[in-house]
């Protein structure tokens, strides 16, 4: 592991053992700010020699969070979706990113009918980074060649969430390791 990666995973397992918190997930955004800000740590990681896709960087053996580095090399929209009951941090390290929150307006829970609105658009620019705590409904568009790195406070692949379709008008259970 790079010394950025290295000094970024340890200072966020003491933050978030300090703070489990709201607090120390805001700590570790604004830490991988300076990660993602990092000229060697981006050549390194998500370079041009760096695999395509997501990939896992670190994964914390004692308290589960992950850093996952994604090199895209075509554009993407992802479905409205949320991260289950974890919190996730995306930050932005070439292009962008554009964000959309929504908000649920049913007054449900779970899977099944479910009406959402869009309550916010942003621009995640280089350098920057947006936290999402828990069931935070939202999605992601990115042209090709967008590199971010995205921390969770667990491997969503063990984690229940919801996509949602607009046009259905439902939330289902995402069963793959993506949103889409």
């Amino acid at each position: 592991m790079g010394d950025a990666l290295k000094t970024f995973c340890e200072a966020s397992r003491a933050a978030l053992r300090g703070d489990p918190g709201p607090g120390g997930r805001e700590q570790v955004r604004r830490m991988v700010e300076t990660l993602v800000s990092d000229p060697a740590f981006v050549a390194a990681w998500l370079g041009a020699d760096a695999p395509t896709g997501k990939r896992t960087l670190y994964q914390d053996p004692e308290l589960g969070f992950v850093v996952l580095g994604y090199k895209q090399d075509k554009p993407h929209r992802s479905p409205p979706h949320d991260h289950g009951k974890s919190w996730a941090i995306y930050a932005q390290a070439d292009a962008f990113t554009d964000m959309t929150l929504y908000r649920r307006t049913d007054g449900g829970e779970g899977a099944g009918p479910a009406r959402i609105e869009v309550a916010r658009t942003y621009r995640l620019e280089p350098g920057h980074a947006g936290l999402y705590d828990g069931p935070e409904i939202h999605a992601i568009d990115y042209p090709a060649g967008a590199r971010y790195v995205r921390v969770t406070g667990c491997d969503l692949d063990h984690e229940p969430r919801l996509r949602y379709d607009l046009a259905s008008g439902e939330a289902k259970v995402i069963e793959s390791a993506t949103a889409s």
